[in-house]
């Protein structure tokens, strides 16, 4: 082998070392995870929960139709009718069983987008594991929000602050039906706890950032952006 071929060789070994020294002067950005969690996206896809209205009556009304759109089979859901005298839902009926086995959940949100009264959300919370079967299959008992409109925590449950928050905040983001004119524009009903909650934002000009915490990155410059939102800011 010539010196010239030898010199090329060298230089393209070091070259490999080009990324890892480009990355001595930048900031650490590693998280002591689990002590401390990396923030989450707005609208996460995490653990189930099954709202109700402000006057605390719930918004399942057993339709079952979550159950059929999940491509995973791990929604069971049967419908029973309200009792005259003390019913549960607004509706003819209620959701009598509802299970989710998250042996099977992928969380692609089908579900949440099937369902008529907006029932069924996702949290933040994605960080839970069983020590059995029974374990990861949830019951309505579990899913459904407590009398302040928060989603149960259970033991096997790593819950911090804000993971439970806006859980509908999706849906507030999109427009009904594919109509963007109505992208932004309240036609979705109050929470327990919450109350009709703020347009989030979208596309169009119908939001109320102040209100929901969230930034347009269509008007604010990247270098102010957090990385895992498009921008270029790290660590943040």
């Amino acid at each position: 082998m010539t010196r010239e071929p030898r010199k090329k060789m060298s230089l393209g070994f070091f070259g490999g070392f080009a990324v890892t020294l480009k990355q001595v002067g930048e900031p650490r950005v590693t998280t002591p995870y689990p002590d401390e969690k990396v923030a989450k996206p707005p609208r996460l896809h995490g653990r189930h929960v099954l709202n109700r209205y402000e006057d605390g009556m719930e918004k399942c009304i057993g339709c079952e139709l979550c159950a059929a759109v999940c491509p995973a089979d791990c929604i069971y859901v049967r419908g029973l009718d309200n009792p005259p005298d003390a019913p549960v839902s607004p509706g003819e009926r209620y959701g009598f069983v509802y299970e989710i086995n998250y042996l099977r959940c992928i969380h692609c949100d089908l579900c949440v987008e099937a369902c008529p009264t907006e029932a069924i959300t996702e949290s933040k919370m994605f960080e839970f594991s069983f020590t059995n079967r029974s374990d990861a299959i949830y019951t309505k008992d579990e899913l459904v929000v407590d009398d302040d409109g928060l989603p149960r925590q259970l033991p096997w449950e790593d819950w911090r602050p804000g993971e439970g928050d806006n859980t509908s905040g999706w849906m507030r983001a999109t427009s009904p039906s594919g109509a963007v004119e109505y992208e932004g524009e309240v036609q979705w009903s109050g929470e327990l706890g919450y109350g009709v909650r703020p347009p989030e934002g979208g596309q169009s000009g119908n939001r109320d950032d102040e209100a929901t915490g969230n930034i347009s990155i269509r008007t604010v410059e990247r270098d102010k952006i957090s990385r895992r939102f498009g921008g270029k800011v790290r660590g943040t």
